[in-house]
């Protein structure tokens, strides 16, 4: 089992160790329940160092990424970011990632820990096709770099502190490269998986226990705490995130997924799987991914059934929780069609008792405004 640059801090503030993609990760530290509100109210540090990153260099990057991505990735500049998917050429997802473009020949991906081989994998079996070296032009960098997600309200106070560069102004799905708290280089980002705000924060192995000191010492002041893996999941549930494995997979079409509005159909643009998933967003699917929150008092769970009234099975729930905001079940599923409207009502079987739901757009959790 891998440690990350951070483990012995988590070990250290106590934090409830488990196994998970092969890292030893936090699960949780003081609850999960207050490590959520630390995050929609003020700011929480995440270990994301178990993430994986891969580099794509040279003069053909941006043709390789344009057949094994989704995305249009040839409408991204310098400094850019976009979340795509991998096809796996069955109709399936290999694993959603994000795209950073540090020049029109040099990318960043960073794809989910539990995937990392399996990427990889896929990438060097297209990789030749167009001039691609694995360990060349095509980089596992996963075990050099580590990650802090650094999320909530209060997340860029804290960290403006520890940069001589204004971070205040940093665009959604944009990254800089600048000094954090004396290291060079670091890739500071805004994307997300929280729906709290925040940054993402990528420096070598060597320079994590650095930058841990320098966040914890300046966040003091703003409350900031270590946020483990479980407050994560509630969190990007609240949001209607897609967990790989879990709500997406090698099995589950993207445009079931919701996933269409990161399927380009351009004519430029040529990926594995194109036909089949135009022809599905022509035609239709026979089941969609839907957002649900309970009416009646119970917690759905993975692999639960969706029923209608008459109890007749219509889908099945991928994520579900007690949501520490809303005070009460929610979820993420696939069921039939005419049942993904919002305000639908559905009932998900517990313990073989139907409780009534209805589904909702996302993102489930409304925060006030």
């Amino acid at each position: 089992m891998k440690n990350t640059a951070f483990t012995q801090y988590h070990i250290d503030l106590g934090a409830k160790m488990a196994p998970f993609a092969g890292y030893n990760m936090p699960i949780e530290y003081i609850g999960i329940n207050e490590e959520h509100h630390t995050v929609r109210e003020k700011a929480g540090v995440f270990d994301v160092s178990h993430m994986g990153e891969i580099w794509v260099k040279g003069p053909k990057a941006l043709d390789f990424l344009q057949y094994v991505t989704s995305n249009d990735v040839s409408v991204l500049t310098e400094g850019k970011i976009q979340y795509s998917y991998f096809p796996n050429g069955e109709g399936g997802i290999v694993d959603d990632l994000l795209v950073y473009c540090i020049d029109k020949e040099t990318y960043l991906l960073v794809i989910n820990a539990s995937n990392i081989e399996k990427d990889w994998n896929f990438l060097c079996s297209h990789a030749g096709k167009f001039g691609l070296t694995p360990g060349k032009e095509l980089y596992n960098a996963s075990d050099e770099i580590c990650q802090l997600a650094v999320q909530g309200p209060l997340a860029i106070k804290a960290i403006q502190k520890i940069t001589g560069e204004d971070i205040t102004d940093i665009q959604y799905y944009t990254f800089k490269k600048l000094n954090i708290a004396g290291i060079k280089d670091t890739i500071l980002s805004i994307t997300g998986y929280t729906g709290a705000g925040g940054c993402e924060i990528y420096v070598a192995n060597e320079d994590g226990p650095k930058l841990w000191k320098a966040i914890f010492e300046v966040g003091e002041e703003f409350g900031i705490k270590a946020i483990g893996l479980g407050a994560r999941d509630t969190l990007r549930l609240e949001m209607g995130f897609c967990l790989y494995g879990n709500d997406i997979n090698d099995n589950t079409s993207p445009i079931e997924a919701g996933l269409g509005w990161i399927t380009k159909f351009t004519d430029t643009k040529n990926f594995i799987d194109k036909e089949l998933f135009l022809k599905q967003k022509t035609e239709g699917v026979s089941r969609k991914l839907i957002g649900f929150e309970m009416v009646d008092r119970g917690i759905p769970r993975q692999h639960y059934e969706i029923c209608d009234a008459e109890g007749k099975i219509i889908g099945e729930v991928t994520s579900g929780t007690m949501s520490p905001m809303m005070k009460i079940g929610i979820g993420m599923g696939y069921v039939l069609p005419a049942f993904a409207k919002a305000d639908s009502g559905i009932f998900i079987k517990v313990r073989d008792k139907l409780l009534k739901a209805k589904v909702v757009k996302m993102p489930i959790y409304k925060a006030p405004k």
